[in-house]
């Protein structure tokens, strides 16, 4: 008596098939199909329940088990609803909102419809209304939207004061950065001149005073000749000269100007050629003739040297020596000895 108890009640708790629902007499009942209502439901399993077409303006649009069907949505124009598709017994009204207007869901059964946003003066739309979702704006450029507010206000103008403290800050350190590169230049070419100028002297320090050639004049049958006296110092017998002791040491134009270059500042260079006597004209143009600062320079110092020098390029020797007192004028001295060192001037 027992076992037969036990198999019925496992048998009341097996699943319905697909498309039934378990009475509250515990029996499989096939459902309504969508369009259709619950008018009897079934007394034994493998019965159909008994079900009847929904009725005028009434839809059912899922399988089911009630005994009412759902009634037809009706489109309102007074709340600017229009009709999309008409109501069946499968399926509901289907509504949208005029044009002008779009949808807002307010639950899961109950909707509005609400007028469409026109853009302010000071706005562009960026998207336009459609029936689900409202026109979307946006500042026009030159305006933007104060937090808290709806309207576009205008850009503020710039701090003029800002922009002018900016443009001092460039301003300082473009000059800054202007000195540095002056700096660096100019110790880097002053190092590299000293150490071509050691060289030179260490080469020229092999010459002495009694290798030099003393041109003695002697008159024979009143013909002046020239003759080469040797090597040796000027015994006492022999006639003392008018020359120099020496043939000076020859100073070519063109060197000369570069190493001046090389060891005066770039900034000095003009004060250097007013001191020695070219004009602002000659100065000028210079300028004008060559757009590189360091040939314009060159451009000054020849005009200098050439005046009163020797034919050849050859700078008269005491054009030296007034560029030399120049350079001791213009706190320059440095410069001075490293001319007189590499010219043998003592």
């Amino acid at each position: 008596m027992f076992i037969p108890t036990l198999t019925l009640v496992l048998a009341s708790k097996k699943p319905c098939p697909e498309g039934d629902i378990r009475t509250d007499a515990g029996i499989c009942c096939p459902m309504c199909p969508p369009g259709y209502k619950l008018v009897e439901e079934c007394h034994a399993a493998g019965q159909r329940s008994n079900c009847t077409r929904c009725g005028y303006r009434q839809f059912m649009d899922l399988m089911n088990y009630v005994v009412n069907c759902k009634s037809c949505r009706n489109c309102k124009a007074s709340k600017h609803e229009v009709e999309v598709s008409t109501c069946t017994k499968y399926q509901n009204t289907i509504c949208r909102c005029e044009d002008g207007y779009y949808k807002v869901v307010i639950s899961k059964n109950t909707d509005d419809c609400r007028k469409c946003k026109q853009c302010a003066a000071n706005e562009k739309e960026i998207q336009k209304c459609t029936p689900d979702s409202n026109t979307v704006c946006a500042c026009k450029e030159g305006y933007y939207r104060v937090k808290g507010k709806v309207k576009c206000e205008p850009c503020p103008e710039p701090d003029q004061g800002y922009l002018l403290n900016l443009i001092a800050g460039v301003a300082v350190a473009v000059v800054v950065l202007f000195a540095l590169v002056v700096a660096i230049t100019h110790m880097v070419t002053k190092w590299s001149t000293k150490k071509r100028l050691l060289g030179t002297s260490s080469q020229s320090s092999d010459v002495s005073t009694d290798s030099c050639k003393v041109l003695i004049q002697v008159d024979a049958s009143n013909n002046n000749i020239l003759k080469t006296a040797p090597e040796s110092p000027v015994t006492e017998h022999e006639q003392p000269s008018n020359l120099p002791d020496c043939v000076p040491f020859e100073i070519k134009i063109p060197e000369l100007i570069y190493t001046v270059l090389d060891l005066v500042p770039v900034l000095k260079v003009k004060q250097l050629v007013r001191s020695l006597g070219v004009r602002d004209t000659e100065i000028e143009q210079a300028e004008l003739d060559h757009r590189s600062c360091r040939e314009a320079h060159y451009q000054m110092l020849k005009v200098w040297a050439e005046r009163g020098s020797r034919a050849g390029g050859m700078l008269h020797w005491p054009l030296l020596h007034d560029m030399l007192n120049e350079l001791r004028k213009m706190h320059l001295g440095q410069a001075a000895e490293e001319l007189e060192t590499k010219y043998g001037i003592l």
